[in-house]
């Protein structure tokens, strides 16, 4: 099964998250897979959720240093 890989960029790992979406909503999984992607599913998110929390920091820390 497919994870996170460092150098993948949000934009890639959201991709891929559309994609078993799309997959699970047209049910196109079949049962055994089903499991398998929905895990999957929520390593990307939790890849995602962190470059987020990165992103919002370095934000902040550059805008606090601006003032």
């Amino acid at each position: 099964m497919p994870t996170p890989k460092k150098k993948e960029t949000y934009s890639q790992a959201m991709e891929r998250l559309e994609k078993i979406v799309s997959q699970i909503d047209n049910n196109e999984l079949e049962i055994d897979a089903l499991a398998e992607k929905i895990k999957e599913a929520n390593e990307i998110i939790a890849f995602c959720s962190d470059k987020l929390t990165k992103a919002d920091c370095e934000v902040k820390k550059l805008l606090s240093d601006k003032q």
